[in-house]
Formats: structure tokens, C-alpha cells, sequence
């Protein structure tokens, strides 16, 4: 079994060695330094895994989860496979002892994702997900100004992802199908920016969508537009498209005090957001020294959140987005689906054990 904290550094493994490994794993392990050390890596892949263990100096190479957590005894595995693939994995990771960071969507349905969990210890290991945009410093100072209330009440949102993947993109056989990817940019592609969304306003209390198959040939929707209805009594709406030519990650939050925006597409730094106070504000020059507050720039990315999860496990603590916070998220795609499919609105109490889109997505 893993050890667990200090001494030493983080013993890391890597399972997968595609693209997300590559250009954003390891550089991001590497931005830890000492902190961490990456003893294996998995692929089913072999020309591909000895190439990347190769060009990254890692000193082991496996085809086999179960004789990699046995033979190298990571502490924190980085799951960085296809969606079907995620929960067992973590399953099998976590009754070995080790953390697990695995990359988006956690899970292909909330009874996935709750069966993951449950293999969690007391106090460890956990397991968390990848959700690196409410890391950026913006985000971070963004959510906390909405929590202490300086910039009043939450009032109206929008939260936009208007990518564009093309046909060719549906050619890998696990994308686009509910068996294997478990749903479709709502799933893939826009549960960054609803992360984030909700990292702000907090818990939502209903939903109302639609989902279209408009151009792509999928099982799935290559389109979907939502409206929802925060505890707060904050609305928002929620727009996921693969099928935009100009691409752009978008989120706008209406305040009593102020506005905020950002525009981006797959990451962003302070200069991509706009601070606006209201008209009637009282106080301009204490609204905007709030949100100028000063600090390091810090972009959002997996290098961002990477020292949190680290620090969580060298204190042993809960990490940011395991458990509940983790599932949020999940909860809202598969509210998503769920009002779509029916086209009933859907309350957090109607996504229990009893309803077939706890377990599919399609609700099936």
C-alpha cells in the first residue's frame, strides 16, 4: 500500500500517455519540482508508451494497472484515459492506497461516480477531478468575492462554450456514443466553464434544457442550451456547441454591484476579464481595488491546480473537487439530460437512485 504525506516527495503515476499526458500532465508535474516524482507510466499503446517514458525520464514502463500498484506504489495516480475507463481505474487505484486525479468527465453517470467515492478511506485516499479553470487567480478572487458578498447579490449569468470540432474529431470509436464517452459536449467539452459557473453562484435548484443532433454524426448531442435557476435565485444560461466556427469560452456574471466577464477559449490569465461596476454603486474605487487586488497573475491550468491537490496530500486533507464538490458538477450535466430527454424541468432531489439517468445519461 501507497504511503500517505511527508516525507519525501509524491511518488506519481500516469495512466495514459496520449495527448492530455503529454502536454499538460507532465508539464504541470514539472512546474512542482522536488514536491513530486513520476516513478511509471501506462499505456496499452507500446510504441507510444516507450516513446513518451522515454522523452520524459520516467524510469517505468507497464501495460498492467494492477503489477504498476504493486511493483511501483504511486501515492497519486493521474488517470489521463477515455471516460469508460475512469471509475474502474480509480476504483482499483484507490483500494491500493493511492490518490487519484482524474481528468474530465469523472465519470460517464453520478452512479459512477458515486461507486468511485465510496472506494475512498476516511481520511484517505481520495480521489479528485480536473477542473482547472476555478484555479486561475481571477476565478479564485472572482468566487471569493461572490461568497463574502462584495459584490451583492448574484442575479443573472450566462456561461457559453462555443467550440468547433470537426467530423474527423467523431472517428475515434469511444467519442460521441453514451456507452463509451458517456455524453456529448455537455459531457466532454462545456463542463469546464460549468465548473466554474457553479465555483461562483454555488448550488443550482432547477433546470430546463434541450439538446440537439444538428451536424455531427453521434449517438449524442452536438448541441445544448439550458436555463437554470440558482438557490440563490440567481438565472442563468448555459449554452455547450461543438459546432461553432469562432471559437470562444465564455461566462458573464450579473451581481447587484457589478458585472464581470471573461472571454477566453482553453485558458485564461486576469487581462482576459472585465470588471464593471454598477451605475448606482456607491463605492467604485472599493469595488474595482476588490477585484485589482494585487497578486500573482496566476493563468488557470492544470499547473494551477496541481499545487492545491499536493498540498492536500502532503497535510492529508480532502483535496478541492473530490467528493461532493467533484460531483457537483455531474449533477448538473445529468439534470441537463434529464430535463431534455423528458422535457420536464429537474430538481436536485429528482436525481436519486430511482431514476434511470442516474445510471445513463440517456436514461437508459
Amino acid at each position: 500500500m501507497a504511503s500517505f504525506g511527508p516525507p519525501g516527495p509524491a511518488r506519481v503515476a500516469i495512466i495514459g500517455a496520449g495527448g492530455i499526458a503529454d502536454q499538460a500532465r507532465m508539464p504541470a508535474l514539472r512546474s512542482l519540482g522536488d514536491r513530486v516524482t513520476v516513478v511509471a507510466a501506462l499505456d496499452t499503446d507500446p510504441a507510444r508508451l516507450s516513446d513518451f517514458v522515454a522523452r520524459h525520464a520516467i524510469p517505468a514502463a507497464r501495460t498492467d494497472l494492477g503489477e504498476l500498484l504493486e511493483l511501483d506504489k504511486p501515492d497519486l495516480v493521474h488517470l489521463c484515459t477515455p471516460p469508460a475507463a475512469h471509475a474502474p481505474d480509480a476504483i482499483r487505484c484507490l483500494e491500493a492506497g493511492a490518490w487519484v486525479l482524474v481528468e474530465k468527465p469523472p465519470a460517464r453517470s453520478l452512479a459512477e461516480y458515486d461507486r468511485m467515492t465510496a472506494a475512498e478511506g476516511s481520511s484517505g485516499p481520495y480521489a479528485s477531478v480536473v477542473f482547472q479553470h476555478r484555479f486561475g487567480s481571477a476565478g479564485l478572487r472572482l468566487a471569493r468575492l461572490a461568497h463574502a458578498g462584495t459584490l451583492g447579490k448574484p442575479l443573472v449569468a450566462q456561461c457559453v462554450t462555443a467550440w468547433y470540432r470537426g467530423h474527423d474529431y467523431y472517428t475515434v470509436p469511444w467519442r460521441g456514443r453514451w456507452e463509451t464517452e458517456g455524453g456529448g459536449p455537455t459531457m466532454g467539452h462545456g463542463i469546464h466553464q460549468m465548473d466554474l459557473l457553479l465555483a461562483v453562484l454555488g448550488e443550482w435548484a432547477e433546470v430546463r434544457a434541450m439538446t440537439g443532433t444538428l451536424d455531427r454524426a453521434v449517438e449524442t448531442e452536438d448541441v445544448s442550451a439550458a436555463v437554470v435557476r440558482f438557490t440563490s435565485g440567481a438565472i442563468a444560461t448555459v449554452l455547450n456547441s461543438v459546432l461553432s466556427p469562432r471559437e470562444e469560452s465564455y461566462v458573464r456574471f450579473d451581481f447587484a454591484e457589478a458585472s464581470v466577464e471573461l472571454r477566453h477559449l482553453y485558458g485564461y490569465s486576469d487581462a482576459d476579464w472585465t470588471f464593471t461596476p454598477a451605475p448606482h454603486a456607491a463605492d467604485d474605487a472599493k469595488l474595482a481595488a476588490a477585484w485589482n487586488a494585487e497578486g500573482p497573475d496566476i493563468r488557470s491550468s492544470h499547473a494551477a491546480q496541481l499545487p492545491h491537490l499536493i498540498d492536500a496530500w502532503e497535510q492529508r486533507r480532502r483535496p478541492p473537487l473530490s467528493g461532493a464538490e467533484g460531483r457537483a458538477t455531474l449533477e448538473l450535466i445529468t439534470a441537463i439530460y434529464r430535463s431534455a430527454a423528458t422535457g420536464l424541468p429537474v430538481r436536485r432531489e429528482d436525481l436519486g437512485r430511482q431514476d434511470p439517468f442516474y445510471y445513463r445519461l440517456d436514461g437508459k
